[in-house]
C-alpha cells in the first residue's frame, strides 16, 4: 500500500483504464520513430543544459532508450496486440511514479473545498484598508508638493 492508500495492482488498472480514454485507438499509440525521436531530443544541447541549471546533473535518457527498444521489440506483434502491450507498459509506469515518493507528496487532493475559505472580510477590516489607503495616498501627495517647492522634476 502507498500513501494514497491504493496498491500497485489497483492502480495499473486505474491508470490503464485512463491511457485507454486518452488514446482510444492502436493508431494514437507513438511510433517508433516518435520513441526516436524523443531519445534525440533528449540527449540534445537544450535538454541537458536545462537538466544542468534545474537539477544540477546531466538528463538521464534510459528510461527513453527502453521505450524505443521496447517498441522496436513490439514490431512483430498485431497492431492489437501491440496497443495492448503499449497500454500496460505506461500504465505500470504510470501507477509506479504515482505510488513512489515525489516531490509532489506534500500536495494533497481536496474532495470538497475548505469550508469558509477564503474567510468572510468584516467591516473592520474594510475600515483598516480604507485607513491605510488614505495615509498611502497622503503620503504620495505630500511627497509630490515637496517635489514641487524644490523644482525638482517628477513624473505621474
Amino acid at each position: 500500500m502507498s500513501q494514497t492508500g491504493v496498491d500497485f495492482k489497483t492502480a495499473v488498472e486505474q491508470e490503464a483504464a485512463r491511457l485507454r480514454l486518452v488514446h482510444p485507438t492502436p493508431d494514437d499509440i507513438p511510433t517508433c520513430i516518435n520513441m526516436a525521436e524523443l531519445v534525440t531530443s533528449c540527449h540534445a544541447i537544450r535538454s541537458q543544459v536545462k537538466s544542468w541549471y534545474r537539477y544540477g546533473e546531466m538528463t538521464k535518457c534510459g528510461w527513453k532508450h527502453d521505450d524505443f527498444k521496447f517498441c522496436l521489440s513490439m514490431k512483430w506483434m498485431e497492431h492489437d496486440q501491440r496497443y495492448d502491450a503499449w497500454i500496460q507498459r505506461r500504465a505500470e509506469w504510470w501507477a509506479k511514479r504515482r505510488l513512489e515518493k515525489s516531490s509532489e507528496d506534500v500536495w494533497a487532493m481536496r474532495d470538497k473545498p475548505i469550508p469558509n475559505f477564503p474567510p468572510p472580510v468584516t467591516d473592520e477590516e474594510i475600515h483598516n484598508m480604507k485607513k491605510r489607503r488614505a495615509v498611502r495616498c497622503h503620503v504620495t501627495i505630500d511627497s509630490v508638493k515637496l517635489l514641487e517647492m524644490c523644482n525638482l522634476p517628477y513624473s505621474r
